[in-house]
């Protein structure tokens, strides 16, 4: 009787333990986000971006990049607006910017990276690689187009396009939210190394994004307690005037390097100069420039948009009877805009240990907007 009881109590057992582990494996396997249909990348060929696009015509081109060209299209299966970037494989290292961008954007989730949708790897009808990106849409184009507006065919009655003190304050906030995203919440840190305005895409919403992880390098540690970083490749590392100095000199790409890039965009954003500005030979800068300035000389080098909305803020104030509040937040203005500048100016020093890091630059810039926003000046 002993051992029927003992036989049967541990069949029991040895089925109990199997029907958990069955259990537990199916909930798992229900909750796999691969297999979520939410997560689920589109299935696209070549003949379906061709078609979105009407045969890639340059109807539906919207921007041209360092290894490819970017179409509009619209997808009529998912009835999704796309963009579609097609690289160039005839150009040098497109090959590798393409392996680049999908290795950097498969695992990553943020709502200031720009979502990659798909990717397309096969053959056009002669027979040529094809490999393109394919990309969440995103409305307003390119920061680079709202900083440095040029009136095209057909917007000739059309307002050109500006961006308020406020919009450039939250759009550069957002890129930071990114950048410390990157640099120190992923699993692998991840190096832009290509940070600029015609990289940073708006939304319906003027919400910025960070797109164009064509040059992105993985940082890892040489040692497992080592706070150090080396970078996994090497190759090109960015764009004239917002490189770092020291990458011109063979410095590994690392966080720092992301951050001088930050501080160069931070200040064209609150200037409206480019760092290749003609204005800017032999050793002069816009680092240089803009530090030479502060704090007394602010007003004649931030941009003349932001400085006409302040004029128009004022005048408007003055028709309704200027009171103490509205006093101050034009002082609180023309402060904010000497903190701002300040912070571009350290993100950008020369020597990589004079630089903020991307968090702190973050921390500073969000206190500006929440004292702006006290004064009811930002929303």
């Amino acid at each position: 009787m002993k051992l029927i009881i003992s036989l049967v109590s541990a069949v029991h057992g040895v089925t109990f333990t199997l029907a958990i582990l069955y259990f537990r494996y199916s909930r798992r396997a229900k909750k796999d986000p691969t297999s979520s249909d939410s997560e689920k990348f589109l299935t696209v060929s070549y003949q379906s971006l061709l078609k979105a696009t009407d045969g890639f015509s340059s109807a539906n081109l919207i921007g041209m990049g360092s290894f490819g060209s970017v179409y509009k299209g619209v997808l009529e299966r998912a009835e999704t607006t796309i963009a579609i970037k097609v690289l160039n494989l005839v150009h040098r290292g497109a090959y590798k910017s393409f392996t680049a961008e999908c290795v950097a954007l498969k695992n990553i989730r943020h709502r200031n990276l720009v979502k990659v949708l798909s990717a397309c790897s096969g053959s056009d009808y002669q027979g040529n690689d094809f490999k393109a990106l394919i990309y969440e849409f995103m409305v307003n184009g390119s920061l680079d187009e709202w900083l440095h507006p040029t009136q095209k065919i057909g917007e000739i009655n059309e307002r050109p396009k500006s961006l308020t003190f406020c919009e450039r304050l939250n759009i550069v906030i957002e890129v930071a939210m990114a950048l410390d995203y990157l640099h120190h919440h992923c699993e692998t840190a991840i190096v832009h190394c290509d940070l600029k305005p015609s990289n940073i895409l708006l939304d319906e919403d003027m919400v910025g994004h960070v797109g164009d992880f064509g040059l992105a390098r993985f940082l890892i540690k040489p040692f497992e307690n080592s706070s150090a970083y080396q970078s996994s490749s090497i190759g090109v590392r960015g764009t004239i005037g917002y490189t770092p100095p020291e990458y011109g000199m063979g410095h590994e790409v690392w966080t720092q390097g992301d951050v001088y890039s930050y501080g160069i965009l931070l200040l064209e954003m609150f200037t409206g100069k480019r760092p290749t500005d003609d204005m800017f030979q032999g050793t002069s800068n816009l680092h240089g420039f803009v530090k030479e300035a502060l704090p007394d000389q602010v007003i004649e080098i931030v941009d003349p948009v932001l400085v006409q909305e302040k004029v128009d803020r004022e005048m408007s104030s003055a028709n309704n009877r200027l009171n103490e509040d509205s006093k101050r937040a034009h002082i609180n203005i023309e402060e904010s805009w000497i903190s701002v500048l300040e912070i571009g100016v350290a993100c950008s020093a020369e020597l990589p240990r004079e630089r903020l890091d991307i968090t702190d630059a973050m921390a500073e810039m969000c206190r500006i907007r929440n004292k702006l926003r006290a004064n009811k000046i930002c929303q």
